[in-house]
């Protein structure tokens, strides 16, 4: 049965495997094991019989504003709905915070595209949304696009 529940300390290998296998393939950034670590409350996955197949987390940045970001789904279990399933699952968590906004830059125009995302400039989103981005290896020539949902809709 399908799961989604916040991360624990002991789910923090599979993740950091799970996003470095996509980040090897050039479709989504790298993520230090640390980052797994110090943001583990941020994290939610999605559980299938007691395996971590996928993962995601919410970032907050400002009282009007969250990132969805390290997003990923075992590739065994891709196209099945269990992405959109966990960004449902990170938006409803915005939701209960009274966020207004929630964004994620990606490498997967389409995947947010359907689940509701609007596609907007890089430069819309405030400053503090690149705070993270001067540790970046692809500072400052980024080529992840840009996506917003409107919470208040």
């Amino acid at each position: 049965m399908l799961t989604f529940r916040k991360a624990k300390m002991s789910d923090v290998e599979t993740m950091h495997e799970l996003i470095n296998l996509y980040a090897q393939k050039g479709l989504m950034l790298a993520r230090s094991r640390n980052s797994f670590y110090e943001g583990l409350r941020e994290f939610t996955v999605a559980d299938y019989d007691g395996q971590v197949v996928g993962a995601g987390g919410l970032h907050l940045l400002w009282s009007d504003l969250a990132e969805i970001r390290a997003l990923a789904i075992h590739p065994d279990y891709a196209g099945q709905g269990i992405g959109r399933k966990l960004v449902e699952t990170l938006v409803n968590e915005a939701k209960e915070m009274e966020l207004p906004r929630v964004f994620a830059l990606t490498y997967q125009p389409e995947f947010f595209s359907k689940c509701g995302f609007t596609e907007v400039a890089m430069d819309v989103l405030p400053h503090k949304v690149w705070r993270e981005c001067i540790n970046c290896p692809k500072f400052p020539k980024c080529d992840e696009r840009a996506f917003v949902l409107d919470l208040n809709d």
